[in-house]
Formats: structure tokens, C-alpha cells, sequence
């Protein structure tokens, strides 16, 4: 009996066994390497539908004492080290004050978020209007409020939770957010935007930037004013002793220790307020009403309960006084009288001879590094035509300068007038002064490390992006997709790479079947073996 046994392609008597394995192996690899190649390239042509995991969006309310801000965010469903990669895709200003001057009407504050939200409505897809969360935040002036008042900001807060469980979004609530807690999200906000917690990298991943820092932040809002920066933690500790913030973040993976303190009272509305208040106190009975800080010949008059009628000034008030009686101030445009009397809505006294001590008592570490001031810091600076980093020579030249102006004359200096904001600028100029020299420490030196800034890139900077930051742990990622380069050169580099492969492989395919052809040529066509039974 005869039995045939066949031989594969290629391959010669004798070597059956050795010359199958790298035949077999190197079909494998280019049967592989046609598959990269066919898949990166399909990736590359349509990457933009392919690689996009989809967005999830978050809605943020920024309560301030002068105004509602809604911000829209977006980020890729997956997310980086549990947080999410968070940027702003739109920005709304509501009308009108801000929601704590709602205290005698809270059923009226949800028309002041009408506008706006009609907008962030179109800004979201549709199909994610449920699942996209929306977060309203309330800072000092609700935090002085339900000090004055806790009935009239409980109200308001209701008024406000009614409207929005009614809306398409995700509601996740209305809270007054701590001083502590707008400054550790206002640093937040600075640092990310500085690209100092993640940066890309050659192949589209997101990584910590190799020897990155960090900067510090100083935030100026209507009703308070927050100081943040990484500290030691025998500083943190120090500061957590004498009834400073200590906080630790962990963000994207990594630890940062903060030394953090909110200042009520202290904002720019409130000061100036403290101000007046101060002025009207000094003035004799009967006499005319001089503010240094105002233009020369502009004059304005406010009731006593617009003066008085704060927690910030109360103590201040006569024993007994009509909150509708009318006083008048008139601006006379000095700007040493200005600082003098701005100097003294501050207690230096009290740190008098202490490095570690910024005012009213309040323990501060030495400020260290980079900072980032904005909102409050930002506009003043702007008015003064300043920007970006500048020296604290040309700071006082600038509001020595502005200070001197007439009232007339400064609708031609200011690039958007508002009378509110433009009578203001002296003593916001002066304020900021005190506040940073003579408080926080800040010399002729380190001024001018100091950056005046409005926003980074399309992202304003301010708490209520590294809430959303923040607020992005809690909610959960869905799965990631294989990262693959897209970048024109990387693309091109590993195409080549898997192209070059490919070809090798069938070059050492022919080189196989060649070498065999030549050995087949010396060989029978077929076995034949004898089966003996």
C-alpha cells in the first residue's frame, strides 16, 4: 500500500519541518502589519469621528455679590488620573445685581437667569441636556447675607431650586461656597490654565509637565478677597494653628499643600462702602461730604441704608439714623489724601512687627513665586491702562495719574464707561496698593511677579472653572478608547515604519520560495513510502 504524502508550497524534501516556522511566522507578521496599516490609516482619514469619545458638558453659576455668571463646560468622557480634561466653551454675564440684593423679593431672582440660560440651553446638545450637570455656586455676598439675614438667603436659595429642577439639566444643587473654598478653586483655575497640572504629549496622551510649578493666586471680588499659594507643610500647619486655611488638593494624580485665606468685608464693593461710611463718621454735622477718591467735580449721593444697611458697616452706623435720608459726596481727585484714607480701612497694627501676619491678625506665611491676580485686580489694572506684569513704580505712576483726571475727562480713558465702575478706579487703585504692599507682603521685588489677568486662552480665569474641576471626580468616565497618533508627523513616522515591515516581509517571502525552487529542481515530486502488512 502507497501513501502520498504532499508537500506545502515551497517546500523542498527534508526541510519540511524547519522551513514551515518562518514561513508561518513571517505570513503572521505581515498579515499584521497590512492590518495596522489599513487600520491607522482608516483612523487617520476619519479620526475626528473615530477618536472623539464623546463630550460630556457642566453648567457653573458664579453667584458673585455684583452678578450671576453662567459658564459652560465641556471635556472628553474619559477622563485623566479621575478629572477631567475641563474647558470652557461659552460664557453668559446675567442682567442685573447679584442674587443676594434679592432679600425682599426672592420669588424674583429666576429672571435674572432667563437670558442667560436660554443660551446655555442652545450651547448643549440636546441629547445631553440630562445628563449634563448644573451647579450654582454663591460666594460672600450670599455668605454675609445668611450672616444678616439666614431667612432671607434660605428663601432665595429655594427660589432659585424651584427654577432650575424645572430646567432640562441635571440640577445638583444651589450652595453658598466657603472664602476657603472660592480660594482653592481660584488657584485651581490659575494653575490649569498655566498648564501646570497636565500638558500634552507627542502622541496625544495628557502628562504632568516634567519640573512644572505652580503659581499662586489673588482673587478680588465685590464682598472678599482670597490669597492662595502652595506652602510648606510646617507653614500649612502654622496656618491651620492660628485659624488660617490649610488645605491639601489632589489633582490629576499628584498632592499640593495650600496655605488659603478669604478676607470678608474686604472685597472692592464692600470696602469702598467702609469707606463712606468712614467719611461720613469724620464729617462734621451739617458739613459737605468730601471723597478724595472720587474725580474732581463729579458728585453722587446715596441713602444711609445703602451705607449702613451692610454687615460690613453696621457697626458703623449711628445709633439711630433714617435709611432713606439722602447724603451727597463730591470728588475732589486726591490721590494722597485717597491712600491715606484707604490705608485706614485696614488694621496693620495688629501684625506690627510679625513677618508671618498680613493684616487684621490673620497669620500668612511669606508669599513665594508667581502669582495670578484677576477679576477685582484685573479691571482696576486695565482702567489704569496696565496689564500682564508690570512694576509697582509704574502701578503708583498710573494711579497718581488716573486719580488726577476731572470726571469729564475720563470717558475718554476708559475703553467701556460705566459710572459705577468708573468713579470707582481711584480707590480701587489705592485699595489694591494697601491690600498687596502693606498686607500680603509684596515688595518693590516681588510685585512684579505678579500677572494682571482677565483670562487665558478662551477660559476666564476665576473660581468657577476649578469647581468644575473639581466637581469632574465625582462624575464617572466612561470607557476609553486605544490612543493613536493622529499628528501629521508622528502619523507619518509609524505608517512608514509598518509600511517598511510589510515589504520586508514579502521580500523574505519570495527569498523563500526562491531558495526552495532551486532545491525542488534536485527533488522527486512526491514520497512514496511502502506500508509492509
Amino acid at each position: 500500500m502507497f501513501t502520498v504524502v504532499a508537500r506545502q508550497p515551497c517546500e523542498p524534501a527534508g526541510f519540511r519541518v524547519l522551513s514551515r516556522t518562518p514561513v508561518i511566522l513571517t505570513v503572521v507578521v505581515l498579515l499584521a502589519s497590512v492590518a495596522v496599516v489599513l487600520t491607522i490609516t482608516l483612523i487617520q482619514a476619519w479620526h475626528s469621528q473615530v477618536l472623539s469619545p464623546g463630550l460630556k458638558y457642566g453648567v457653573v453659576l458664579d453667584a458673585g455679590s455684583s452678578r450671576t455668571t453662567a459658564y459652560v463646560y465641556q471635556w472628553p468622557a474619559e477622563k485623566e488620573n479621575n478629572t477631567g480634561v475641563v474647558s470652557q466653551s461659552f460664557r453668559c454675564s446675567m442682567k442685573g445685581s447679584g442674587i443676594s440684593s434679592y432679600d425682599k423679593n426672592p420669588q424674583d431672582v429666576p429672571r435674572v437667569f432667563e437670558d442667560c440660560m436660554e443660551k446655555v440651553r442652545e450651547q448643549v446638545p440636546g441629547p445631553r441636556h440630562a445628563s449634563t450637570h448644573l451647579y450654582l455656586g454663591a460666594t460672600a455676598g450670599m455668605r454675609l447675607l445668611r450672616l444678616q439675614n439666614e431667612t432671607a438667603a434660605n428663601e432665595i436659595l429655594e427660589s432659585i431650586r424651584d427654577y432650575f429642577e424645572a430646567q432640562p439639566f441635571d440640577f445638583r444643587g444651589a450652595q453658598i461656597i466657603t472664602g476657603e473654598e472660592e480660594g482653592v478653586y481660584g488657584w485651581i483655575t490659575a494653575n490649569y490654565l498655566q498648564g501646570n497640572f497636565l500638558e500634552r504629549t507627542l502622541w496625544h496622551a495628557w502628562a504632568h509637565p516634567r519640573g512644572a510649578g505652580t503659581v499662586g493666586a489673588l482673587d478680588l471680588g465685590g464682598a472678599s478677597t482670597q490669597i492662595s499659594f502652595v506652602a510648606g507643610d510646617a507653614d500649612a500647619e502654622a496656618a491651620a494653628r492660628n485659624g488660617s486655611g490649610r488645605v491639601r488638593v489632589n489633582l490629576f494624580g499628584y498632592s499640593y499643600p495650600l496655605y488659603t485665606h478669604s478676607f470678608p468685608c474686604y472685597g472692592r464693593h464692600e470696602a469702598e462702602r467702609r469707606l463712606l461710611a468712614a467719611l461720613l463718621q469724620d464729617s462734621p454735622a451739617g458739613s459737605e461730604l468730601i471723597n478724595p477718591c472720587y474725580p474732581r467735580n463729579y458728585s453722587t449721593g446715596f441713602t444711609l441704608g445703602q451705607i449702613f444697611g451692610s454687615l460690613c458697616t453696621e457697626k458703623q452706623a449711628p445709633a439711630s439714623y433714617n435709611p432713606g435720608l439722602t447724603v451727597a459726596f463730591r470728588g475732589t481727585g486726591d490721590p494722597s489724601q485717597c491712600r491715606e484714607k484707604v490705608g485706614a480701612l485696614f488694621d496693620f497694627h495688629s501684625c506690627q512687627g510679625q513677618e508671618d501676619c498680613s493684616f487684621d491678625g490673620v497669620y500668612q506665611p511669606k508669599v513665594q513665586g508667581a502669582f495670578v491676580a484677576f477679576a477685582g485686580f484685573y479691571y482696576t489694572a486695565s482702567a489704569l491702562n496696565l496689564s500682564g506684569s508690570f512694576s509697582l513704580d509704574a502701578f503708583n505712576s498710573s494711579s497718581w495719574g488716573f486719580c488726577s483726571h476731572a470726571w469729564t475727562e475720563l470717558p475718554s480713558l476708559l475703553p467701556k464707561f460705566e459710572e459705577e465702575y468708573a468713579r470707582s478706579y481711584c480707590f480701587s487703585a489705592h485699595y489694591i496698593y494697601h491690600l498687596l504692599v502693606n498686607g500680603y507682603k509684596f515688595t518693590r521685588d516681588t510685585w512684579p511677579q505678579i500677572q494682571f489677568e482677565k483670562e487665558v486662552g478662551n477660559s476666564s480665569v476665576g473660581w468657577a472653572l476649578g469647581y468644575m474641576l473639581s466637581l469632574t471626580n465625582q462624575i464617572p468616565a466612561e470607557a476609553p478608547l486605544i490612543r493613536l497618533p493622529v499628528s501629521p508627523p508622528v502619523f507619518v513616522g509609524v505608517l512608514a515604519f509598518f509600511t517598511t515591515t510589510t515589504l520586508l516581509c514579502l521580500a523574505f517571502l519570495v527569498y523563500l520560495c526562491s531558495r526552495f525552487r532551486v532545491r525542488k529542481s534536485s527533488e522527486p515530486a512526491f514520497e512514496q513510502s511502502l506500508d509492509a502488512e
